[in-house]
C-alpha cells in the first residue's frame, strides 16, 4: 500500500476507535455485507475455518440478547471466556469470525441490527470513507478494526 493508502486506513481507524461499542458492530455488519463473500478469500491461512466455526457455534447457541452482549464484549474487550478465546485467535481467523457472524445476521441465526437502528453520522460517513477505499484498503481496514477486540488469554492455563 502507498502512503497515501496507509494514511486513509489509519485515518478510518481513528475514526472507528471514536465509534460507540453498538455503532462499532453496526459499521461492521454493513461493512462485510457490502463486501460480501469477497472477506472470505481475503483471509487466506485463516488458522483453520473450523476455529473461526466453533467460536461462531458458541455465539449462535446463545439467546439473541445475550449474543449481542457477547459481540459487545469482545469489542470492548472483556475479561470473559468468548472474547478471551477470540484474543487468541489469528488476524485472519478475527476476519472470517466476524463474516461468520454478519453471516449468520443475514441468516437470521444470528441477532440482526434492529431494524429502528439510525447510524448517526459518525458512522455514515466512516462507512463512505471505506466504501471509496479500493478492496486492499477495505480489508486492511477490516483486519486491523477486528485485531483490536477480544482480551488477551490468561497465563497459566486459566480460561
Amino acid at each position: 500500500m502507498t502512503a497515501n493508502s496507509e494514511l486513509k486506513v489509519d485515518q478510518s481507524l481513528t475514526g472507528y476507535e471514536r465509534l460507540s461499542t453498538d455503532d462499532k458492530l453496526a459499521l461492521l455488519w454493513y461493512v462485510y455485507t457490502a463486501m460480501g463473500t469477497s472477506v472470505t478469500p481475503a483471509a487466506p491461512g485463516a488458522a483453520s475455518d473450523e476455529i473461526a466455526e466453533g467460536l461462531f457455534n458458541q455465539v449462535k447457541e446463545l439467546p439473541f440478547e445475550e449474543q449481542l452482549n457477547v459481540q459487545r464484549e469482545i469489542i470492548e474487550g472483556a475479561d470473559t471466556l468468548i472474547p478471551r478465546e477470540y484474543g487468541s485467535l489469528s488476524r485472519n481467523t478475527k476476519l472470517l469470525f466476524w463474516y461468520r457472524l454478519a453471516q449468520g445476521m443475514e441468516a437470521g441465526t444470528i441477532i440482526p441490527v434492529p431494524d429502528d437502528y439510525k447510524p448517526n453520522g459518525s458512522v455514515t460517513q466512516l462507512q463512505s470513507q471505506i466504501e471509496q477505499m479500493d478492496f486492499e484498503q477495505q480489508i486492511t481496514f477490516l483486519r486491523d478494526a477486528v485485531m483490536k477486540a477480544g482480551s488477551e488469554p490468561n497465563s497459566g492455563g486459566k480460561i
